[in-house]
């Protein structure tokens, strides 16, 4: 059985596979995705980079369902959300070629002495390899795709195993609109890689640089690869990241957005909100309405309109959920909702007293598992906020505005929500620190992390 097949994790059935590229053809797709560079991406004018990215704009859209069908399969995310993942990777691409042309200006310099002039020009680096993860399959290869192909670089992805189709389905469209407005057709190219076959491509003098989102493991054996050869790398890794309520008005909307932050994309989402920090005054009935409303959200067939949990994303994701919880019950932490497993589908679970001498202290939940944590202080809050390795996003909830910009500069993250979840946008950078990586996707960072920031002088 190849590596790269789609099994419906609903059903556990294994609906397509697909080959794993040979080396040969390996070695052509390097050669495709320089040639476009060399021939196409660094010689064409901003505009036809920006059209091209536009254009794969307009084919999600117009194959919105067909897209959204195929990770409802891959991954078993509920219709309505892959609905929106195929809008939001839409915006994203339509965003760079928008905006691509002004963040790539010349950059002038003011000189501290002497005539003439000086400026920065920004081009592109050449071949990317991009190491994308399941859990979004287009809008993980949007961020990265998008602002590098306006950028002037060229594109080789490898998707997830369980993503195959997706990952065709894209590759098609950027095929198509390469064909229709002439472009090169090696702009961006998919590959269905082992990860032997991924250290020979890192390797590859061609190659410039490699964005991994994925796993600790995974970023880290990449990050040692690129290091070895000398290639610059972005890691979006993990996150563990703390839902902290200080204060509200409205506590029913409070427990409404830890929800939601916590079910979104079947709980399976890097930034998704995992550790629940409250204050004294509030935790009981926060706990309370939480565990209500949290639980309420039962596991369901991901292809009907409405339905906010499907199942995990395949059988080792749940059995490594299922592990993790039974070891915290095991370790001491007290359940306050759980239900049985069915198949890949996990009811929502809540913990209680977790400690730092258990692991569910350290570790990231992958799935609908919420750890609730009670403090006496907004200092008590950071401390327990900032004791994990990750550092990707952190939610602040609380009425004082000067509380929440302290809240925001003490924040071990790449990034600080205050009084809102699920606010990403095209134009906002996203990234983390520590263990959750190192650089930014999105917004106009996302367009200055592979790119020469050439430096012309000209002499007066």
């Amino acid at each position: 059985m190849s590596n790269y097949a789609v099994i419906n994790p609903a059903t556990g059935e294994t609906l397509s596979e697909y080959p794993e590229i040979t080396d040969s053809a390996l070695d052509d797709a390097v050669g495709s995705a320089h040639a476009a560079y060399a021939e196409w991406s660094r010689n064409a004018p901003v505009a036809a980079r920006a059209a091209l990215v536009a254009r794969v704009a307009e084919l999600h859209t117009e194959r919105r369902d067909q897209l959204a069908d195929i990770i409802v399969r891959e991954m078993g995310k509920p219709l309505d959300q892959a609905f929106g993942e195929v809008d939001f990777a839409a915006a994203i691409y339509q965003y760079y070629a928008d905006n691509g042309a002004a963040f790539l200006a010349d950059e002038p310099i003011e000189l501290a002495d002497g005539g003439g002039s000086a400026f920065i020009r920004r081009a592109g680096l050449g071949v990317l390899l991009g190491i994308m993860p399941w859990n979004f399959p287009y809008y993980q290869v949007a961020r990265f795709a998008g602002p590098n192909v306006v950028a002037g670089n060229t594109i080789l992805l490898k998707h997830a195993p369980q993503c195959p189709e997706s990952a065709a389905a894209i590759a098609q469209i950027f095929d198509d609109a390469a064909a229709e407005l002439g472009a090169h057709t090696g702009v961006y190219v998919n590959i269905y890689a082992s990860n032997d076959q991924i250290a020979t491509v890192i390797a590859d003098p061609r190659l410039q640089g490699v964005s991994v989102t994925g796993s600790e493991r995974a970023g880290a054996a990449v990050a040692e690869l690129a290091g070895r050869h000398l290639k610059k790398v972005v890691l979006e890794l993990g996150g563990s990241d703390p839902f902290i309520l200080l204060s509200t008005n409205d506590l029913d909307a409070a427990v409404q957005d830890a929800v939601n932050a916590r079910l979104d994309n079947n709980g399976q989402s890097c930034n998704g909100a995992k550790r629940f920090i409250v204050i004294d005054s509030l935790y009981d009935q926060f706990a309370a309405k939480f565990t209500e409303v949290f639980t309420a959200a039962q596991p369901g067939d991901p292809m009907v309109d409405g339905t906010l949990l499907g199942p995990l994303a395949s059988a080792a994701a749940t059995e490594r959920l299922d592990e993790q919880l039974a070891r915290a019950v095991e370790q001491g932490a007290t359940v306050l909702a759980s239900g049985t497993t069915s198949g890949n589908f996990f009811p929502p679970a809540v913990l209680a007293d977790v400690t730092p001498e258990m692991d569910a202290y350290h570790e990231e939940f992958f799935g609908p598992v919420a750890a609730l944590y009670r403090v006496s202080s907004e200092e008590e809050a950071v401390t327990l906020a900032n004791d994990t390795p990750y550092g990707l996003g952190s939610y602040v909830y609380t009425t004082d505005q000067e509380q929440a910009l302290r809240m925001a500069d003490a924040m071990d993250a790449g990034m600080v929500w205050i009084n809102l979840v699920l606010g990403d946008s095209a134009e906002l950078p996203f990234g983390g620190v520590k263990r959750s990586g190192s650089g930014r996707e999105m917004g106009r960072f996302a367009l200055e992390e592979f790119i020469n920031k050439k430096l012309i002088r000209i002499a007066g």
